[in-house]
């Protein structure tokens, strides 16, 4: 394992690499030791420097948890990371493209808890006891470290590669609709590029949710009353350049937009 020096050294230059927009050369190249445990004390440590500086924790972000997203990245298990005030944008929304480094989009479903959750032993009855209603989102992917054979140990450094999220459609309570059978177009510029259905996410999107519940706890850590809870992608990224506007039609759970200028 990295030592506390290195893995505060490591935190800091990803701070520097989300102000810069300039990505750091990937983890994995420059410390091959380094641990899943390693690149989730690096996480840890950034969420904190964060928080000094004024920012605020309101969630947490699950990644990788279906196949179309494994098999984009070429990494077969699921991680998380954290979801500040200032990440949570309203659809409708015009994104400043400059300020991600090539930002990525994916179709998912964010869940709302009304109450907290807390690991281990979490299951899909505690997820759906504790979620106050279900909304379409949009993720917004960025990038701090170089995208090239990047692994799970650079992507959790990483944030999970969190850069905002686009709330909108029509929110439902969790037992509304059959959450599995959720499905999105996603279109670019009028044209559709993905579709999927949110069974695709560990086949129930409330798995992946208390999958974190129980992963948090090995940290210390749990979820509260309000927090916002990502799910994870039932589509593979979209890359957008300038310019780009995105939609996500979700039937009868409504539409998330949003145009990158």
């Amino acid at each position: 394992m990295l030592d506390a020096k290195t893995i505060e050294a490591i935190a800091d230059e990803l701070l520097e690499a989300g102000r810069s927009r300039t990505p750091v050369p990937r983890l994995t190249a420059r410390y091959p030791d380094m641990t899943v445990e390693d690149s989730y004390a690096v996480q840890q440590l950034w969420r904190r420097r964060n928080e000094e500086a004024g920012r605020t924790l309101v969630g947490r972000k699950i990644g990788l948890t279906s196949k179309a997203m494994q098999a984009a990245t070429g990494i077969t298990e699921p991680d998380y990371g954290a979801i500040f005030d200032d990440m949570v944008l309203e659809t409708g929304c015009s994104v400043e493209w400059d300020k991600y480094t090539h930002p990525r989009v994916e179709v998912e479903l964010a869940f709302v808890l009304k109450s907290g959750l807390k690991g281990p032993g979490c299951t899909i009855f505690d997820v759906l006891n504790a979620t106050d209603y279900v909304v379409p989102a949009l993720e917004i992917l960025d990038s701090r470290i170089e995208m090239e054979g990047r692994t799970i140990v650079d992507t959790i450094s990483d944030n999970a590669a969190m850069g905002a999220m686009v709330v909108g459609g029509r929110p439902v309570r969790p037992d509304a609709v059959d959450l599995r059978w959720v499905s999105a177009i996603l279109y670019k510029n009028q044209t559709v590029e993905e579709t999927g259905v949110a069974a695709g996410v560990l086949d129930h999107p409330a798995n992946g949710v208390h999958w974190l519940a129980n992963k948090i706890a090995a940290h210390g850590d749990s979820m509260k009353a309000g927090d916002i809870i990502l799910a994870g992608s039932f589509t593979r990224p979209l890359w957008v350049y300038k310019g780009d506007t995105v939609h996500a039609d979700y039937g009868p759970l409504g539409v998330v937009t949003c145009h990158f200028s």
